[in-house]
Formats: structure tokens, C-alpha cells, sequence
């Protein structure tokens, strides 16, 4: 996170965290009942904030400065190439020919469907042109692309159509891409619309795995993904801090470090 500033005393780093929480903004007047303080006492720590170019103060609420969009699919992909590529090598060892597999639309999951390029037979399930580009006409493979206009950005489907074919569709496997994981709120993502595929294809599953880089930790996106999705696995490059793996134990998923 690139914070301009820094904060002068504890109040200032609780509205931070409850800011983060909340996914980047929120009202003064939640601050305020959170934190169990009057709101003039939290627009006072945000005056001094403010100075410090941490946050950005709006009519009735308050936004950190730092940036949370994701960038474009074209920019996640050559971005730490090597890791996802290893990461998702280990991630395709768990799949045999003739298994079933959900792939969402991130950068990630991308480099597991080219490792999975080998395998053959597969029931694959997606709402990404690429994966589905990647995986089709090949092998004996069967590809079911949900419906709807694809993104223009990253080449995803999303929509009422996509929901009801990814609902009807059951897999052994499904794997998700990631835009942040902290210990607060768990496991992250950019858009609204990918959560809720997300949440839908997790329970068509039997195996959940979440795999993302390291640079993820500690970050934060929009969209609050919880423990509703019940997710089994986690594969990352190297070991968390602390506080991470201490919310991978209470949400009962299993930690595979890839080397």
C-alpha cells in the first residue's frame, strides 16, 4: 500500500483499518458508530489524515487515496510471470485427464489453464474467452463458456446468463484468481460481478482453491468475498504473514507454499 503520510496517534490507524475493511470508504457517521466516538472526533482525525494525503475527505464519508483498480487483464498477465506460471503448475497437478474444472477470469487462473494443456478429456467450465481459447479443440476436451457480452478488458462473461450456466454445471474442481488477501477480510476481489460467480461456482464444487502471488498480501480490493464461498486451498509462493495464516486457520483452508 503507498501511503503519502503517516499517521500522529492510535485513532487515526483505527479509522485506517476500519477504511480497509469497508473496502476503501465509507461514512463518517459509520466511523463514528464503529468506533464508538462522536463525529466530530472522527472528522477531526480525518482533517489531519487529509494533510497527510491518506485520505480523501467527501461530502458525508471519506475515501483512501490509494489507488484499488485493477489494471487490465494484458498488464495482470506479464506481470510476475514466472511465479504464476510455477504457481499454477502446482495447482494443475491436482487435476487428472478426464476431471471437471471451473477457471475464472483471473491472470492466474490464465497460466493454469496453459498448464493444463497437456491434460486431456477435461469437462471445463468458464466465463473467460481466454481460458476457453486456451482449453478448446484440444485433446478430447469439453468447454462450456457462459453466456453474455464479454468484457472488454479482461474477456469475461458475466450476467444473469452466465450465473444460470455456471449454477447448472457441477466440477470437482474449481480455481479462482485473487485481488487481495489480508487478515481482516480474507480473500479479495475488483468487481462485484466476479464475486458473485465466484460464489456460485464454489458451491458446483467440490474442491475450491484460491491461488494467488505474495504481492497480494496485505492488499485490499472492493469486494469482500468472506467465508461464504467455503474455499479448501490456498497456493501461494511464499509464506504469509502471520495474522494471514492465522485466518486461513479459523476459515478452515489449507496453506500450500510452491517454492
Amino acid at each position: 500500500m503507498q501511503i503519502q503520510g503517516k499517521t500522529t496517534n492510535q485513532r487515526e490507524e483505527e479509522i485506517l483499518n476500519e477504511l480497509r475493511k469497508a473496502g476503501g470508504s465509507c461514512r463518517v457517521s459509520f466511523l463514528a458508530e464503529t468506533l464508538n466516538v462522536t463525529n466530530e472526533t472522527i472528522r477531526r482525525n480525518i482533517r489531519t489524515l487529509e494533510q497527510a494525503s491518506i485520505v480523501r475527505k467527501v461530502h458525508g464519508g471519506v475515501h483512501l487515496v490509494e489507488d484499488i483498480s485493477e489494471p487490465t487483464f494484458e498488464s495482470r498477465i506479464s506481470t510476475h510471470a514466472d511465479v504464476k506460471a510455477r504457481l499454477a503448475v502446482a495447482v494443475a497437478e491436482n487435476i487428472s485427464d478426464g476431471d471437471s474444472v471451473f477457471l475464472d477470469i483471473g491472470s492466474t487462473t490464465a497460466y493454469v489453464a496453459m498448464a493444463l494443456k497437456a491434460r486431456s478429456d477435461l469437462f471445463v467450465v468458464t466465463n473467460s474467452a481466454f481460458v476457453a481459447s486456451t482449453l478448446a479443440t484440444r485433446n478430447g476436451n469439453r468447454v462450456f463458456l457462459a453466456g453474455g457480452e464479454l468484457r472488454a478488458h479482461d474477456g469475461g462473461a458475466f450476467g444473469a446468463e452466465a450465473l444460470d450456466l455456471i449454477g447448472r454445471l457441477n466440477v470437482r474442481f474449481a480455481i479462482f484468481s485473487v485481488g487481495a488477501v489480508n487478515a481482516e477480510t480474507g480473500f479479495m476481489l475488483h468487481d462485484l460481478e466476479e464475486a458473485n460467480i465466484a460464489r456460485v461456482a464454489a458451491g458446483n464444487a467440490q474442491v475450491n482453491i484460491v491461488v494467488a502471488d505474495n504481492d497480494k498480501f496485505n492488499k485490499r480490493a472492493p469486494v469482500a468475498l468472506g467465508q461464504s464461498p467455503g474455499f479448501d486451498v490456498f497456493y501461494t509462493d511464499k509464506e504469509p504473514p502471520a495474522p494471514i495464516r492465522a485466518m486461513l486457520q479459523e476459515q478452515d483452508v489449507d496453506l500450500v507454499v510452491v517454492d
